[in-house]
């Protein structure tokens, strides 16, 4: 994924270049405004693997033996949309905890609804009624913060959250 986000920063760098010298300032704030949103999502998702990334450490320092695993350039659907990204895959015996985040990359992959910046997917394999939506929003002061979609309904992500879906797959 590293190089596929170099090439779009070298893309962004000379779009903006071009478009300061045609004296286009409305396409310069755009791709600002890209450029920011882009850096709240890269942070945004990078957290919440790391976070589930780091209880799963902590486990196995304490002989818990579950498997990680990452996968970048990772695709998948949100509805009519096509979000890319990167997903995380924990393994403990049958059981598998999957984060999966991202956000749409080119015009064809579509847009997220919602206003929101990114999506992400907690998964269970094997028990779906356990798996939850998460959309990605700009709180007012601009940072970025999580929300579980339960029923058209938002709720803020809390460290809490992220326990019971790493103690489900403990279970």
């Amino acid at each position: 994924m590293n190089d596929l986000e170099d090439a779009w920063e070298v893309a962004l760098a000379e779009a903006t270049q071009r478009a300061r010298g045609a004296g286009r300032a409305d396409l310069l704030r755009y791709l600002d405004l890209r450029r920011r949103n882009d850096l709240l999502r890269r942070a945004a998702t990078d957290w919440l693997h790391e976070a589930f990334n780091s209880l799963a450490a902590d486990a196995n320092r304490a002989g818990a033996a579950i498997q990680i695993e990452h996968e970048e350039a990772h695709r998948f659907r949100r509805g009519p949309a096509t979000m890319v990204g990167n997903q995380l895959t924990l393994r403990k015996g049958v059981r598998a905890l999957m984060v999966e985040s991202g956000w749409p990359r080119a015009p064809r992959d579509g847009v997220v609804r919602g206003n929101a910046l990114a999506c992400a997917n907690i998964k269970h394999l094997g028990r779906t009624r356990m798996n939850e939506e998460l959309v990605l929003v700009a709180s007012k002061n601009g940072s970025p913060q999580w929300f579980i979609l339960r029923d058209d309904e938002r709720s803020l992500l809390a460290e809490s959250d992220l326990h019971r879906h790493f103690g489900i797959l403990m279970q």
